[in-house]
């Protein structure tokens, strides 16, 4: 097997897990598994923005959120000290499923280590490889996701998310952020939240 014929057996045996999501988003009218989505929209941000991307963050990428409707948010107390705790959970849980769909796709020791390590946002500020992923998550809500979080929530709650989601983004990630194709009202709040 080539390590692009690993990379794509990899990528679909992810793929097969997240199609089981009960949670679906419309999109161009059509039903689509919410993580299968999200996953899908992550390597396709990731070839855009970081097209030598290593095999391991390809790898990260498609699994960022692998089987996460398993864990939901309201298994946990509703508190920060909940979030919080729901938040490294799922990061444990997204390590150990895509460790072992590698393994099975006879993926080396050392690259299962690593596409762990991006999983659990090791070194998130030491890391390379680790700010790409960050920025490829936040370009991925602020293109997919942002628009519609937006209109459900009050303007200052959006503003402070989007300075939030900025403090955690490379230069190169906020300048191809700024070129993304935003609806104009969330664009306009991207410009609040930045020039103030």
């Amino acid at each position: 097997m080539t390590e692009n014929e690993r990379l794509q057996a990899a990528f679909e045996r992810f793929d097969a897990i997240n199609a089981e999501d009960p949670n679906h988003d419309i999109v161009d009218g059509a039903a689509h598994p919410r993580e299968l989505l999200y996953a899908q929209r992550m390597t396709r941000q990731l070839e855009k923005f970081a097209p030598n991307a290593s095999a391991a963050l390809q790898l990260a990428a498609r699994s960022q959120h692998i089987q996460r409707w398993a864990s939901p948010r309201s298994d946990y107390p509703m508190d920060r000290t909940g979030y919080l705790r729901w938040r490294t959970d799922l990061k444990k849980r997204h390590a150990e499923i895509a460790g072992a769909v590698l393994q099975e796709v006879n993926y080396d020791g050392d690259v299962i280590a690593r596409v762990q390590s991006l999983l659990r946002k090791e070194n998130l500020n030491g890391d390379p490889e680790m700010k790409t992923l960050e920025d490829v998550i936040c370009l991925v809500f602020l293109q997919d996701y942002f628009a519609d979080f937006a209109v459900k929530h009050d303007d200052e709650k959006v503003i402070d998310i989007v300075r939030k989601t900025w403090k955690k983004m490379s230069d190169a990630g906020h300048e191809a952020a700024l070129k993304l194709d935003l609806p104009a009202d969330a664009l306009a709040l991207v410009v609040r939240a930045l020039g103030s």
